[in-house]
């Protein structure tokens, strides 16, 4: 039945892309309003990039206050204007950089951003499907999104000031509209954001499994699928459980900010006058916030581990090790990431027993992310491994998640998390953990389908400046930060230094400044190479890395539809790498088995 479903699809793709091939595109249906999955993968990625320039300006911003507390920069007033007089930094403007940071990154560069242009890109092409099962609903996906990144973008210019409530925007800062500048139009306006992001996020993420579902190619089985569209599909599941958890929080945050409601609010007080609210509590709203919040690490992390497997297996010309482990690591990854959400909350007064089985939950995760660790690590030796910056970045990835994730063990136990709480150890943390892992998981998915997005090939050389600068420079700025965590220096303040036990650190945040400035200036370095690649990179091959899967059986050329004649039938796993008594190292999907290779042989099927 599943091999008739997939013959059915299979016809009706042609026959869809036939009808195209009779209609002659305009600039604007080929390129603006596109239903092409690989021109909105472009999109996205433009977008994203775009965004993580802006937010990496800020932190620049940030970062120099942070450095040098009690030095003025007059050039800041030039850019800043009210925000910086005498060229020293509002308070209220250095919340609201942070805010605005954090949001841009984790939402719109590491969520939008990474599953927008790669699940865009590979789903289809991986699955053998001329394209999403809807186009038009994902066009509108990319442009709730860019409407999304423009309302956000807007909001940093609004005279009383963007969003000052955190990222995770906690009441009841971000339920008082007069309770400082930035929970006024900033605030109001960050939320409108958020629900054009979740509109956005939704319709990718339905678009996504339904073509994994149901536009298979045939012979193309589940257990055929490459692990980046596992990936995929497993985020796009978490993403459509999820984001309406938060939808429902901003929406009660909406009618406590204007219609006088008290979901979140009790007991507040106004320049010493009692506000008329009563019964709320802001910990429902970190209940919410967080159940979205901690699948949101997945969100972010799992498309970056997706891709990592491909890139690995690929360049290290093996068999991934334990295809079927790596599977039931995503699955369970994402099941837990559903019932740890209480360890963001263990200072909140918290029952104590309830504390300690969030406390086990937690731990649980390290399990299949140790068992994901360990088959990279086994995929790479002995490996025959070419040493290209999409590797690269794919090991660094996995540097980080191991550093990181070993911190992690730490805030997840209770006892550890309350005395660290709020403390730069958390920042260090999660900044590697998951910030620093999605964005290396992102750079070696542009290296890597560069070509097949472009086709064209980025520098090697300017890959590996960008590689080895930004390594050394993101251990360098969060490192060190688990030391100020662990000597008490809380995070979000503006200067420290009115904390004369804080003294003798103030040289290491100024440390941590000269790292992060040398890591801004190397994203430049990619910049660079992606925009010159572009246009005067070395013209690709169809396949230059001899890579398995799919994607790179289609033409180079732009084409709406995918391939030209018909779709490709699969015959194997796509992993066949290095496999004994075969001609060459590489075997793709689409090669029929031998007489003297049976499909056990073939590998993982």
């Amino acid at each position: 039945m599943e091999n008739v479903s997939h013959e059915l699809s299979h016809g009706d793709a042609h026959g869809h892309h036939e009808h195209h091939e009779h209609h002659e595109q305009s600039f604007w249906t080929k390129y603006i309003f596109s239903q092409d999955h690989k021109m909105i993968s472009k999109q996205f990625l433009v977008t994203a990039i775009v965004m993580a320039l802006f937010a990496m300006f800020m932190s620049m911003i940030f970062r120099l206050q942070l450095g040098w507390p009690d030095h003025k920069f007059p050039f800041l007033e030039s850019i800043l204007g009210k925000w910086a007089k005498g060229g020293k930094l509002d308070p209220g403007f250095y919340l609201a950089l942070v805010t605005i940071h954090g949001t841009i990154m984790v939402f719109f560069v590491l969520t939008g951003g990474l599953s927008g242009t790669f699940a865009n890109l590979l789903i289809p092409l991986q699955v053998g499907a001329r394209d999403m099962a809807s186009g038009f609903l994902n066009m509108l996906s990319y442009w709730f999104f860019f409407g999304s990144c423009l309302v956000m973008t807007i909001s940093m210019f609004v005279d009383q000031g963007p969003a000052s409530g955190g990222w995770t925007i906690y009441p009841p800062l971000s339920a008082l509209p007069e309770a400082i500048g930035g929970s006024g139009i900033g605030m109001t306006l960050w939320l409108i954001s958020m629900v054009l992001f979740i509109c956005s996020a939704l319709l990718g993420g339905i678009n996504y499994v339904v073509t994994v579902v149901n536009l298979r190619t045939k012979g193309m089985s589940m257990t055929r699928l490459p692990l980046t569209v596992w990936a995929f599909m497993i985020t796009a599941i978490l993403g459509i459980l999820s984001f309406p958890v938060l939808f429902g929080a901003a929406l009660l945050l909406v009618f406590d900010r204007s219609f006088g409601t008290s979901f979140y609010l009790s007991d507040i007080f106004m320049n010493g006058h009692p506000l008329p609210h009563n019964g709320g509590s802001p910990i429902l709203f970190q209940h919410l916030f967080w159940f979205l919040g901690h699948p949101e690490v997945y969100i972010v992390l799992i498309p970056a581990l997706g891709i990592t497997s491909e890139v690995i297996a690929t360049q290290s010309r093996k068999q991934i090790f334990g295809y079927k482990a790596m599977i039931g690591s995503l699955l369970v990854i994402a099941f837990l990431s559903f019932i740890v959400w209480g360890h963001h909350m263990f200072v909140t007064g918290m029952n104590p027993f309830l504390g300690s089985v969030f406390v086990f939950t937690t731990l649980l995760v390290a399990i299949p992310s140790a068992v994901k660790v360990f088959n990279y690590i086994a995929t790479l030796y002995r490996g025959n491994i070419v040493f290209s910056p999409a590797l690269m970045f794919a090991i660094g990835l996995v540097s980080f998640f191991i550093s990181g994730g070993i911190t992690g063990i730490i805030l997840g136990d209770s006892a550890l998390d309350i005395p660290l709480h709020d403390t730069y150890f958390v920042v260090g943390h999660f900044h590697i953990v998951m910030g620093s892992s999605a964005i290396f998981g992102m750079f070696a998915g542009i290296y890597h389908w560069f070509p097949r997005m472009f086709g064209r090939m980025m520098n090697k050389t300017l890959g590996y400046w960008h590689f080895w600068t930004t390594l050394i420079c993101v251990y360098g700025v969060f490192f060190p930060m688990h030391f100020l965590g662990l000597a008490g220096v809380p995070r979000r303040y503006y200067s420290n230094t009115a904390y004369h036990s804080f003294d003798t650190l103030i040289n290491i945040n100024s440390m941590i400044t000269v790292f992060a400035m040398i890591a801004g200036l190397a994203q430049l370095i990619f910049v660079f190479n992606f925009f010159y690649s572009l246009y005067r990179g070395r013209k690709a091959t169809q396949n230059p890395w001899n890579s398995n899967t799919l994607e790179w059986t289609a033409p180079v050329e732009h084409l709406h539809g995918n391939w030209p004649g018909e779709i490709p039938t699969v015959y194997r796993w796509p992993y066949d790498y290095s496999k004994p008594g075969a001609k060459e190292d590489f075997i793709p999907q689409t090669v029929p088995f031998s007489e003297t290779e049976s499909s056990n042989a073939a590998g993982m099927q």
